[in-house]
């Protein structure tokens, strides 16, 4: 029993950490390629904690398809001895995280990267993710 939580463990842990190569800084990049802002995007800043439950399932299916994709490409770089080589796994693992998340059904790249920074800041917020990851997590295993 012990180790069906160890997995959602490293994820929920892997959620709230800021790590050189992590889904969050994928989606900085992929945000930072993008000028203008969708129309509601500006009216929505400060109600992110109005997140639907329909948001956060979402982001629950995208986040365990990103960590797929950080932790595959993790093991490479940690793997490289050639530093241009390691930057190189790097961008190609940015991109696949942005496609992880651009694949996922109900959930925008923007609002993948919004419930993540408000997880990361608002407790209540992180316990919803958290939650959902829990459920999520070995439905998909």
């Amino acid at each position: 029993m012990i180790t069906r939580y160890t997995p959602i463990a490293s994820i929920t842990a892997a959620v709230f950490s800021f790590m050189i190569f992590s889904p969050a800084s994928a989606l900085e990049t992929a945000q930072a390629q993008q000028t203008k802002p969708t129309p509601g995007q500006a009216e929505n800043k400060g109600t992110e904690t109005g997140i639907s439950e329909q948001k956060i399932e979402a982001f629950a299916v995208a986040y365990l398809q990103v960590d797929k994709v950080r932790q595959e490409y993790s093991a490479k770089i940690e793997a490289t001895p050639d530093v241009a080589a390691k930057k190189q796994l790097e961008t190609e693992g940015s991109k696949k995280m942005v496609e992880a998340v651009k694949s996922s059904p109900s959930i925008s790249i923007e609002e993948y990267s919004a419930i993540l920074t408000e997880a990361q800041t608002n407790p209540t917020i992180a316990k919803k993710v958290q939650a959902e990851l829990q459920k999520t997590a070995p439905a998909q295993q």
